[in-house]
């Protein structure tokens, strides 16, 4: 954006009696290329443009957005955001000046291979080699999907207190989904890893062994029985298993719902909310992951915040506006999909840190109960905590040892009821890419723990 525009805006802004005025200028390419039953089912690609403009009030958030970059439109929007409001009396009217533009890449310029200037051989030649390697596992294969996605974003971020940043981002993801039937029922299962950067992610990832591991997997579930359900304890597996922390306790850890008192976490900091192994941690900065990002979307670097340590709720994740009502540091932790949603604090990378328990003992403490290997997806509310998780991939423990798998099981509870009930963790800690959804939007998050036993949790089941 040209500055001298973005400073009739900041003008238009301050003649309003706004606070602070934001500006979030984004360009989106994105593509889908996705094949099905060995033909190219999907092929999309996209650009999308837009100017967000964000006015505070103290902590009172007016927001509009619009894909007109002229001044004329611009201007328009902040006084149509405005409407009837006036400068304070005695307002500043010094001009407003932008630092010199700071211009950062998410990912690894070095070794980056822009997916918008990559044919599509490359990618059919992974989509194809999944789906060979899924159908060659068993003839109980009934259908493999599978998918790459690339979305490279530049986007502007300019505000009133003279920050003027551009923000080069891109990421890749793909997803392999396999179903397999025994003539009578039908079960699918898939795998979706992602990464920060270019085309030079896919060499990370082995098509055959993604969708061999999908393939086995869902054969074993679909031979598998039912389990009984009941109040029992459960090992839960690691990687993407910490979906429940970040949906049940994740959530409620963000100042947005801390702020609304939506939270069953309000005003606990330095409180014991889970025992001295549990620590929680919600990091942007790991590089290549997911869900990192070198500047959060209002501009502010991210960092490595420390949720709970040793079973103490040490803060919240917060934006500019929740820190300032909830009376806290920021932690550059304000999110949005894209320039049509204002941003609010949300989750990055979220996992429950390592410990030093293994599997094995883990196992062997339980005499009668579950091991969730794999979870699925499930609900959450917010404001209470309250989760319900289908396990992908679970197995019965009996005396100390894993038996025979089953499938069907849903895990029920209250995350900060939950949390207490943690009593081991373990040392193989894994992540997990996925994409989270509140209100500025879906973004993509990261999800991680190593192997966790809970002592008592409720299982639905058959």
């Amino acid at each position: 954006m040209n500055p001298s525009i973005a400073v009739k805006i900041f003008e238009a802004g301050r003649n309003a009696g706004a606070d602070f005025v934001e500006i979030f200028e984004e360009e989106t390419r994105s593509s889908v290329l996705g094949i099905k039953a060995r033909h190219i089912e999907t092929a999309t690609a996209g650009t999308e443009y837009g100017i967000g403009i964000r006015l505070l009030y103290g902590t009172e958030v007016l927001y509009g957005f619009t894909s007109d970059d002229s001044e004329e439109a611009l201007v328009k929007l902040v006084q149509t955001l405005a409407f009837g409001r006036i400068a304070k009396a005695g307002a500043l009217n010094a001009p407003f000046e932008l630092r010199p533009e700071k211009r950062v890449s998410d990912f690894n310029m070095v070794a980056f291979k822009d997916p918008r200037l990559l044919g599509q051989a490359v990618k059919q030649d992974f989509l194809f080699r999944a789906d060979k390697a899924a159908r060659s596992v068993s003839d109980k294969v009934a259908q493999v999907g599978s998918t790459v996605t690339d979305v490279c974003s530049s986007i502007t971020i300019m505000n009133s207190e003279g920050l003027n940043l551009v923000l080069d981002r891109s990421r890749v993801r793909v997803n392999v989904t396999v179903t397999a039937s025994d003539g009578s029922e039908r079960l699918t299962t898939h795998e979706a890893p992602g990464a920060l950067g270019g085309y030079e992610l896919l060499a990370n990832y082995s098509p055959e062994k993604i969708a061999t591991e999908c393939a086995e997997r869902v054969v074993r579930m679909l031979d598998a029985g039912y389990i009984a359900g009941g109040q029992m304890p459960v090992v839960m597996g690691n990687g993407f298993g910490g979906v429940i922390f970040h949906e049940a306790c994740g959530h409620p850890l963000e100042t947005e719902s801390v702020r609304r008192n939506a939270s069953p976490f309000c005003g606990k900091i330095g409180e014991a909310i889970g025992q001295p192994c549990l620590t929680a941690v919600d990091d942007g900065t790991m590089d290549g992951v997911w869900g990192s990002l070198k500047y959060d979307d209002e501009g502010m670097p991210t960092q490595r915040t420390t949720l709970i340590e040793k079973g103490i709720l040490k803060t919240y994740m917060s934006d500019r506006v929740g820190a300032a009502e909830v009376g806290i540091a920021r932690t550059g932790s304000a999110r949005r999909e894209s320039y049509k949603y204002a941003p609010v604090s949300r989750m990055r990378n979220t996992f429950i840190a390592p410990g030093k328990d293994t599997l094995d003992s883990m196992i062997a403490s339980v005499d009668n109960g579950l091991y969730a290997a794999r979870m699925a997806g499930g609900s959450v509310n917010p404001a209470t905590g309250e989760f319900n998780f289908a396990v992908d991939e679970g197995y019965v423990i009996r005396n100390g040892k894993i038996c025979e798998p089953v499938r069907g099981a849903t895990l029920i509870g209250k995350g900060h009821e939950i949390m207490p009930r943690i009593s081991m963790v373990g040392s193989d800690f894994e992540q997990a890419a996925g994409i989270c959804g509140a209100s500025s939007g879906h973004i993509p998050v990261t999800v991680g723990q190593p192997s966790i036993k809970v002592d008592q949790i409720l299982v639905g089941g058959r």
